[in-house]
């Protein structure tokens, strides 16, 4: 692992300890030239899904891509970073099989937003859904409300 302070490769860990509900180790790190401590998180990588796509195509899942969409959604909102990173790791947790389509990988991180923050899941249902007017908009902000 490379120092993020001096770049050399040369590390120690200090502490290792399970963190996000297991889903991750977390490493406490020092670096042997320059003495900077750092943390690493370490987890299962599920690349090996793939995410079928509306059109039909295939492509391999994306961490990163979740994340990017997520934080979209959460941007200027009072949401943690600790929470964005529980919402991924939830819906990471339930993606299943070698396939998945991208239907589901959505309807997963709305499930996960409406626990959260309404207004989050309003902007990605937006998107998602493609709302076309605001009509549609109202519908789901009703939607919100009747539950």
């Amino acid at each position: 692992m490379k120092c993020p302070k001096c770049s050399a490769d040369d590390d120690k860990v200090l502490d290792s300890r399970s963190a996000r509900d297991g889903a991750a180790i977390r490493r406490r790190r020092e670096c042997a030239k320059c003495g900077f401590r750092f943390t690493t998180y370490e987890e299962i990588d599920r690349d090996e899904v793939l995410v079928v796509k509306r059109d039909g195509t295939r492509q391999t899942f994306e961490r990163s891509k979740l994340e990017k969409a997520i934080n979209h959604a959460c941007g200027k909102r009072q949401i943690s970073k600790d929470q964005i990173r529980s919402m991924i790791d939830a819906v990471v947790a339930r993606l299943d099989g070698d396939e998945i389509p991208s239907s589901k990988i959505a309807e997963l991180v709305m499930d996960e937003l409406h626990r959260v923050d309404e207004v989050a899941y309003i902007r990605f249902a937006s998107v998602y859904r493609q709302f076309k007017d605001v009509a549609q908009f109202l519908s789901a902000i009703t939607e919100i409300v009747r539950k």
